[in-house]
């Protein structure tokens, strides 16, 4: 259903964005209607696409004064319907894909000023032409873009060295609710004026408010970096390897990612052409990046070479070229395509303590497949950050709507039991969108879920950014 815009309202916004800003051709808009899993699919009358901070906050303005949601968008890569408009088609999608301009790099501070419209994979490849780069990286990297990125504080797979998209961010701009612009941009490395808005941005997914450009952090390009790949049969062998690692290599290592054998035997089926790194059957495989100024490779071989001697693993190989190390991290990066090809799957993005990731990872698959007869569970993710990517696939034959809204939901909910019980987070880098957002209030503390809702009910009373995602507010259905 869609619901029918005050003329008034779309008259003002095609004043400010032009017609080529505010479409409203329904052709044009289903594409961004849908989530990137094909799970959420929403509707909205109207699609406005500013090119200027000074335009969303004109945009947003309007909008308060005649009541209009608004849903910020960037690449729509949300893995948890955090970017789809709700289906009453109450709301309008504010599409930040214009403002897609990298408005300063500078090489010797490390920072560079981008718009949040910013595709990751542009902001990468402009900063190695200055020789830097941003570390993170992700397997949305040609879609998502840095707003996305900071507003779902995302992870990806370098987060063992470099940290979450909040340590990577030192400034931020975004126009509040009210259409008053937030300017954080100044990377202030000491700044002690009470609560700080940028941290409240950062992670809010949108509900507080849009964010229009971030500055962030850049580190010199590396030198040299050498990929290996790693057979061994537990994730507690995997464990004490990245440990052993670390000691010996210091901070060379920038990710270490787990993979059991039951996901990259779906990635080989969904890639026909990809063939297998090792020799002989692994029940569980490591991916494994260093980067150094000078020998990258000869020292992630002697590290590897001493691991093997002190039993870690059963066998590797090391990348002996960028084409090699690439065709590996396609592997990777291609476990959640596989897998959503392969059949239908409830997924978790997870956290627990770093150190209880091996546990929880067969624990937790042995006590939803007792559970729920017919199902497949097992997890992977990145070992060294506690973020564990776990699926419970459905059994053979089964309709997936049906599976998903029955059988498949209560899996989940023992999921999140499973995860809160070990001191863990039901959200690691995706955010809480929709997708979880009746788990996050049936298992937050009460404290947390409080701050929450008074701080949403502060900045957004009207409850007008994002609805339904993240947190309801009083007068909002947690069940919308």
């Amino acid at each position: 259903m869609t619901k029918s815009v005050n003329q008034n309202a779309m008259a003002a916004f095609r004043s400010i964005l032009g017609q080529s800003g505010c479409i409203e051709d329904p052709d044009l808009i289903a594409p961004w209607l849908k989530d990137w899993r094909g799970l959420y699919e929403g509707a909205a009358p109207a699609l406005l696409a500013p090119d200027s901070t000074e335009q969303v906050a004109a945009v947003v303005k309007i909008a308060s004064e005649h009541g209009i949601a608004l849903v910020p968008q960037g690449g729509n890569t949300s893995m948890v319907g955090g970017a789809t408009p709700p289906a009453d088609g109450r709301a309008l999608i504010l599409s930040l894909r214009r403002m897609n301009r990298i408005r300063s790099i500078d090489p010797a501070a490390g920072i560079a000023v981008c718009e949040a419209g910013l595709i990751l994979q542009t902001l990468h490849e402009a900063a190695l032409a200055q020789g830097m780069r941003f570390p993170l990286s992700l397997a949305a990297k040609g879609s998502a873009t840095l707003g996305g990125l900071a507003s779902t504080n995302a992870g990806g797979t370098q987060v063992l060295r470099f940290g979450t998209m909040r340590g990577l961010t030192l400034g931020v701009e975004a126009v509040m609710p009210d259409g008053a612009i937030h300017d954080g941009l100044a990377p202030l490395k000491k700044d002690t004026r009470g609560y700080d808005p940028n941290q409240l941005l950062i992670g809010a997914e949108g509900t507080l408010g849009v964010i229009t450009a971030v500055a962030v952090r850049l580190v010199r390009a590396r030198a040299q970096r050498a990929v290996a790949w790693i057979g061994l049969d537990s994730p507690h062998r995997a464990l004490r390897l990245l440990r052993h690692l670390e000691r010996l290599s210091g901070d060379a290592i920038e990710s270490f990612e787990l993979i059991p054998d039951s996901s990259l035997a779906m990635v080989f089926a969904h890639l026909p052409d990809a063939r297998a790194p090792l020799a002989g059957a692994h029940r569980w495989h490591v991916l494994i990046e260093a980067a150094t100024d000078d020998n990258a490779h000869g020292l992630l071989e002697d590290a590897l070479a001493d691991a093997a001697g002190a039993g870690l693993l059963d066998d590797a190989v090391i990348a002996a070229s960028e084409a090699q190390a690439e065709a590996l991290w396609l592997l990777r990066e291609s476990v959640s395509s596989a897998e959503r090809a392969h059949g239908p799957a409830m997924q978790h993005d997870i956290a627990v303590p770093v150190d209880d990731m091996p546990r929880f990872m067969e624990e937790a698959s042995l006590a939803i497949e007792a559970a729920f007869p017919g199902v497949s569970a097992s997890g992977f993710g990145h070992l060294g950050d506690g973020n564990v990517h776990f699926h419970v696939r459905a059994p053979a034959g089964v309709d997936g709507p049906s599976w998903r809204a029955g059988e498949g939901k209560a899996a989940s909910h023992m999921v999140y039991d499973l995860v809160t019980a070990a001191n863990g987070s039901i959200s690691a880098e995706h955010g809480i969108g929709q997708m979880k957002r009746d788990e996050l209030a049936r298992l937050s503390s009460p404290a947390r879920l409080g701050v929450l809702r008074a701080v949403k009910q502060a900045l957004d009373p009207k409850g007008l950014f994002n609805p339904g995602k993240l947190v309801p507010l009083a007068f909002e259905s947690a069940a919308e």
